[in-house]
């Protein structure tokens, strides 16, 4: 039997080439990265764009996935990451006072029912003409990934996007799975 290995993490979607290159996070900035996950690779990357005149807030529901995202900010010496505990699928619920440059939700919406309310969520985040990141697995039947029902078109996607009022800027390929969007409040 042959034991095939797949990409993960870093190696699935380059965090350091989509903030730094694609999107642009200048210094400064502050960040949103919705749904950010354990291992909070864009959370961590923007961190190191927005250096610590910036501030980067860490959004999960489970709160194990937020004291791990801390303890890796620590590790880092990242002192702008701050992390917030919230429901994205209620819009209002996250906590964070100041209006942001940039939302990321990257594979966020996949897992959820309640995309609306997500991408009305980061919407409110944003300043006027904040941007949004968005990154999701592309339709196929790849090797790894979610159940293709869970798969998001772009088109719907982009659908989804306008309904929440944001304009799309450009799209892009991602990564060899995803693809990505850049919307603008």
């Amino acid at each position: 039997m042959v034991n095939q290995r797949y990409a993960g993490g870093n190696e699935l979607l380059d965090a350091e080439h989509l903030l730094g290159e694609v999107l642009a996070i200048p210094y400064g900035a502050s960040v949103a990265d919705l749904g950010c996950g354990s291992m909070a690779f864009f959370t961590l990357q923007a961190a190191k764009l927005a250096g610590d005149k910036g501030r980067v807030y860490a959004c999960d529901i489970v709160k194990e996935v937020l004291s791990s995202v801390e303890g890796k900010a620590r590790q880092e010496g990242l002192l702008n990451i701050k992390t917030v505990w919230t429901n994205l699928e209620t819009v209002g619920a996250a906590k964070i006072l100041e209006p942001l440059d940039y939302v990321l939700l990257v594979n966020t919406l996949f897992q959820t029912k309640k995309r609306k309310e997500v991408l009305k969520e980061a919407y409110r985040l944003l300043k006027p003409e904040g941007k949004l990141l968005f990154v999701e697995w592309k339709i196929s039947s790849g090797p790894i990934g979610p159940k293709q029902e869970l798969k998001i078109p772009r088109e719907t996607a982009e659908e989804l996007a306008r309904e929440a009022g944001f304009i799309k800027l450009k799209d892009f390929e991602a990564g060899q799975y995803h693809y990505g969007v850049i919307f603008q409040k």
